[in-house]
Parts: C-alpha cells; sequence; structure tokens
C-alpha cells in the first residue's frame, strides 16, 4: 500500500467526511478500516482481546499511522468537530478490560486513538 503525504491527507479527508454524513461521528479506526489500513477482521480480533494492541495488525508502518492521526486532527479543526474521547473495552470481557491501540503504550497516542470526532454544527457541504 503506497500513501504519500498528498494522499494520505485527500484520503483521510474523504473518509471523515463520510463517515460524519453517515453517522454524524467520525473515530481513527473507522478511518483506517475504510484506508485499508486495518481489515474488519483485525479489528474484531483486536476487541476480543486476541492482539494485543491495535497498531501490530495495521498495514502501514508507525510514520504513516502518525500521518494519518495528524491529517485528522487537521481535518476536525477545519471543520470544527468536538473531540470526544471514548473508553475501548474488550468485547466478551465482564471486567473492566481496556484495550491498548501503541505498541509504546503512550498515553497522549492512546488518547489520540481513542478520540471521536463529532460533528455538533452539521458539515457544510
Amino acid at each position: 500500500m503506497v500513501m504519500d503525504k498528498q494522499n494520505i491527507k485527500t484520503q483521510v479527508h474523504s473518509a471523515m467526511y463520510q463517515n460524519i454524513k453517515k453517522k454524524g461521528y467520525v473515530s481513527p479506526v473507522d478511518v483506517l478500516m475504510d484506508l485499508g489500513i486495518l481489515s474488519k477482521k483485525d479489528y474484531e480480533d483486536w476487541r476480543f482481546g486476541k492482539v494485543p494492541f491495535l497498531e501490530k495488525v495495521c498495514k502501514v508502518n508507525l510514520k504513516r499511522l502518525s500521518e494519518v492521526m495528524k491529517e485528522m486532527r487537521v481535518y476536525s479543526g477545519e471543520k470544527h468537530l468536538k473531540p470526544s474521547w471514548t473508553c475501548y473495552h474488550q468485547w466478551g470481557k465482564h471486567k473492566n478490560s481496556k484495550l491498548r491501540f501503541s505498541k509504546s503504550n503512550d498515553e497522549t497516542i492512546e488518547y489520540n486513538y481513542a478520540t471521536h470526532f463529532v460533528d455538533v454544527t452539521g458539515l457544510e457541504e
């Protein structure tokens, strides 16, 4: 999967726009799946705790993942989307089993992956 910076920007912004128009919000995992970086099966395996952290099953390197996340923040700022942190828990567990997104388990990176962006005003066409 070849993704240069301009291609990433265009694809991320398009994926975000489409998700917001459809659902009223967008999450990083939505964008990663839309871009083909994360498969639905790998996402579900992570949600069921079969994968230690989400980045492990993403099909691009950490630099590209970082660029995707940056473009999500850029787009959300341009469109005045409201950030909303969401706690991801492992599916099928009764006790509090919080999922990890990153290999580093860095607090800021984890927060960014768990932040959904909500359209509070309605996107302009």
